[in-house]
């Protein structure tokens, strides 16, 4: 394999100095192969040299022609220079200036042929004159070396006389002082180093089912184009090169889940549950409602995972209100009749607590016992507890982080299923899973997730997507409305409480401004307590002790409050039918998913409900593009998708999460196509085991370096 080559550090590439080589580590550039799966940002079409005597101002144009004479001109200003050339055609002549870079005169010289690519600009009584552009010098004006093969690329040790100008140039991002000049110098090096018998991670037939070309030879031609590739498709990423490089980053990236997906599974040290009668029976006893298609389709595939020899890896998705809960709790009756124990975690006490009254009311008079274990158990309480559970006696414990802890041990534990898993760490979830021989694990998540995002983060998981609401639930109305229209907002809130209802008012909280939010906050609390002076108003944040916080979200639970003005500490809460207003303040300044999930903290009871977002003017072109995608769809998948538009796969969770992988060339917006169509050829050619030795250690080698702490096998 020539990896060894693709694994030269670029501090050994021929001007990469300490200098640069730091900064290009700081773009995460380490390496040739960094580098070269590096893409430019654009593409500029500077093949096509007009005559001088044809220029227009404001134009970018490429010129060719001599130098007729150069000199360094001083200026007013101290220590401010240009470097100033006459260039001449067979059309006429240009002035050419280069602001403060006075070295030029050891570069350019009387007599020489240049190649220029720059703005043409009008400057007063001197006419035209094109200003600090690439330029280029050759010998003659269109030579090129005899050392490039036929197709423009470089064969081995050649060297390109036109990097700049004068073809189809990649524009790449500025590195702190890596400049995309000095870039193509960089990528045209690396690129004569790729031997003629490049390792290729793609399998052949791949590249020809595609019509795609080697990976060196796409390489070169995403880099440095040849005079007939199309620009606008390159620009759109969408040249069978490109493709082919895309196709390549995610098909690696799929290869090392679907290995670690292999490798973990391990048969199960207990047997497998069986579905009998008296199974089925007692899951339909517990039945508080008739399942939806979803659900049913939901629990099926559960089930089956459940009934195989290795154990279960399932992401469910569920909107809001979705009822993911009841699917979770029927699967685990499986696995208690067949005799074995199963974990719940939840990420918050109060969400626990939730878990634990509504798993109690479907199972009151069975003869499951169940118990909530939390840090607000007391000692003597678990010292009575956690005998019961490491001896079996408890068939299904639910909790919160408390579950992982050391002194907690199960006898059978055959079924984990951990909600709103995005707000679990890996290392969490997996500590709990090793409580039990290898046991099922079930994640289960309302925030829905992209397909694109969930073939990176949950790749090697199956999907299982519960569509639509329960019966008997309705959609939320959302209306959008300007601050200045808060008297609206007051009238609906008052209408809503006078018949019962209870309201919600949040307030954004953000990091860098997390005390003037808190006090905005607090300030509404005070001007809603003399709005309404009839009802019962109280304040939640993140701020509160963990006691006061409870406190406060029970007494709204139970009716005692009508008004309750919070911080998103309210977006994975109690479940509170009885609410049916949800005002979100400064809405322009949540992300579309938050905003969906604490729409969907309303809704959950038999009363119409409304969610209002209150924006602050003047709004930015995303912001009145979310606001008006909420008002417009009810369905959190939309959503999700729309919000993956906007601000992108690092910030959809709201916070860049530590197992995104950071992917070289595709992009899961862009390209989820080929993100699609990797994701099934590498599970098909790893659990078919036609993933050869070489590729898998290629696979594992780009994992270990590129998506730290993930590692397979």
């Amino acid at each position: 394999m020539s990896g060894d080559v693709l694994q030269t550090p670029l501090q050994y590439l021929k001007g990469v100095g300490p200098r640069k080589a730091a900064d290009l580590k700081k773009a995460g550039l380490h390496t040739v192969e960094d580098l070269l799966f590096r893409f430019p940002m654009r593409y500029e079409d500077r093949s096509r040299l007009q005559p001088i005597i044809g220029l227009k101002p404001g134009q970018m144009a490429a010129v060719s022609g001599e130098v007729l004479h150069c000199h360094v001109q001083h200026t007013r200003r101290a220590n401010f220079r240009l470097f100033t050339a006459l260039v001449q055609d067979a059309s006429g002549q240009i002035q050419v200036v280069w602001p403060n870079q006075a070295f030029l005169k050891d570069v350019i010289r009387p007599h020489q042929h240049v190649v220029l690519f720059g703005k043409v600009e009008l400057w007063g009584s001197r006419g035209l004159q094109i200003t600090d552009p690439e330029f280029e010098t050759v010998d003659e004006p269109a030579r090129q070396s005899a050392r490039s093969d036929a197709s423009g690329e470089p064969a081995a040790g050649a060297v390109a006389v036109r990097l700049h100008t004068g073809r189809i140039v990649p524009v790449y991002e500025r590195t702190g002082s890596v400049t995309t000049h000095m870039q193509r110098r960089f990528v045209w090096q690396a690129l004569e180093q790729l031997p003629e018998d490049l390792f290729d991670p793609v399998p052949t037939e791949i590249l020809a089912a595609h019509g795609w070309p080697s990976r060196r030879t796409a390489l070169v031609q995403a880099h440095f184009p040849d005079a007939h590739a199309p620009v606008d498709a390159l620009n759109r990423f969408d040249t069978p090169a490109q493709r082919r490089l895309i196709f390549e980053d995610f098909f690696v990236f799929q290869a090392g889940l679907a290995l670690r997906r292999h490798e973990n599974a391990q048969v199960r040290k207990w047997r497998v549950p069986v579905v009998t009668d008296a199974t089925r029976a007692a899951a339909r006893a517990v039945l508080p409602f008739k399942l939806t298609d979803g659900q049913r389709e939901a629990l099926g595939e559960i089930v089956a995972d459940m009934q195989r020899a290795w154990p279960m890896q399932r992401l469910l998705q569920g909107d809001v209100g979705a009822g993911k809960t009841i699917v979770a709790v029927l699967a685990a009756i499986v696995a208690m009749e067949n005799g074995y124990q199963v974990a719940l975690m939840a990420p918050t006490e109060i969400l626990a607590e939730q878990h634990f009254r509504t798993v109690m009311r479907w199972l009151e008079g069975t003869r499951y016992r169940v118990r909530l274990l939390t840090g607000r158990v007391t000692a003597a309480q678990r010292r009575d507890l956690l005998p019961a559970i490491t001896r079996g006696e408890i068939q299904l414990v639910i909790g919160t982080h408390a579950l992982v802890q050391e002194h907690v041990a199960f006898r059978d534990l055959a079924l984990v299923v951990i909600d709103e898993q995005h707000r679990f760490g890996v290392i969490q979830r997996g500590a709990l899973a090793a409580k039990g021989g290898n046991p099922d694990v079930l994640v289960m998540t309302a925030t829905p997730i992209p397909r694109t995002l969930a073939l990176t983060e949950c790749g090697d998981m199956d999907v299982s997507v519960i569509r639509g609401l329960p019966p008997g639930r309705k959609p939320v109305k959302t209306i959008v409305k300007p601050d200045a229209r808060r008297d609206e907002v007051y009238a609906l809130i008052r209408a809503e409480v006078a018949l019962g209802r209870q309201a919600y008012i949040v307030y954004p909280l953000v990091e860098e401004s997390e005390k003037v939010d808190l006090r905005a906050a607090t300030a509404m609390a005070e001007e809603l307590t003399a709005v309404f002076p009839e009802f019962r108003v109280a304040l939640l944040h993140g701020r509160m002790k963990g006691d006061e916080k409870d406190a406060v979200m029970r007494a709204f639970a139970g009716g005692t409050l009508h008004v309750l003005v919070a911080t998103s500490v309210v977006e994975v809460g109690v479940d509170v039918p009885n609410a049916s207003v949800m005002v979100v303040e400064h809405a322009e300044r949540f992300g579309l998913s938050q905003l969906h999930q604490l729409r969907g903290r309303i809704g959950r009871g038999t009363h119409e409900s409304t969610c209002v977002l209150v924006y602050q003017a003047p709004w930015s072109d995303d912001a009145r593009e979310r606001l008006r995608a909420m008002a417009s769809s009810h369905d959190g998948f939309v959503i999700a998708e729309k919000d993956l538009q906007i601000r992108g796969p690092g910030d959809f969770f709201g916070t860049r999460q530590s197992g995104l992988p950071q992917l070289r060339a595709g992009d899961l917006t862009r390209d989820a196509a080929l993100l699609e169509l990797a994701f099934s050829e590498a599970r098909a050619r790893v659990e078919g085991g036609r993933l050869t030795p070489a590729v898998q250690a290629y696979v594992r080698s780009v994992w270990q370096r590129q998506f730290g702490l993930i590692t397979v096998g």
